[in-house]
């Protein structure tokens, strides 16, 4: 497999590069997760990198090569939306949770 040395930015891992492996289409994955030991043995701590582009060209406006960027929250996010998927948990919009009175 083909790999590429891509830079990090923010977090821990400000500074440095680490060769990332490419994906059929020649880039490298959308998110970048590196699993942290826990010293004291508990579950490890995960850092989660989200994959920009590191310049675009002048012209076109295409990316120009890739870096990663820290992502404190490290939510779940970019994952395909189906439209027959379900939604994601919203709160409810009826105060207290209280069935909607649709009968006046």
């Amino acid at each position: 497999m083909k790999s590429e040395e891509t830079p990090f930015e923010g977090g821990p891992m400000d500074g440095r590069s680490l060769p990332v492996l490419l994906g059929p289409t020649g880039t490298p994955p959308k998110t970048y997760r590196i699993p942290v030991p826990d010293d004291a043995g508990g579950p490890p701590t995960v850092l989660v990198y989200r994959r920009v582009p590191r310049a675009r060209s002048k012209r076109l406006g295409l990316p120009k090569g890739w870096k990663y960027e820290y992502d404190p929250e490290g939510k779940r996010g970019s994952a395909l939306k189906w439209p027959w998927s379900k939604p994601d948990s919203a709160p409810d919009a009826t105060p207290g949770g209280k069935p909607d009175d649709t009968h006046g």
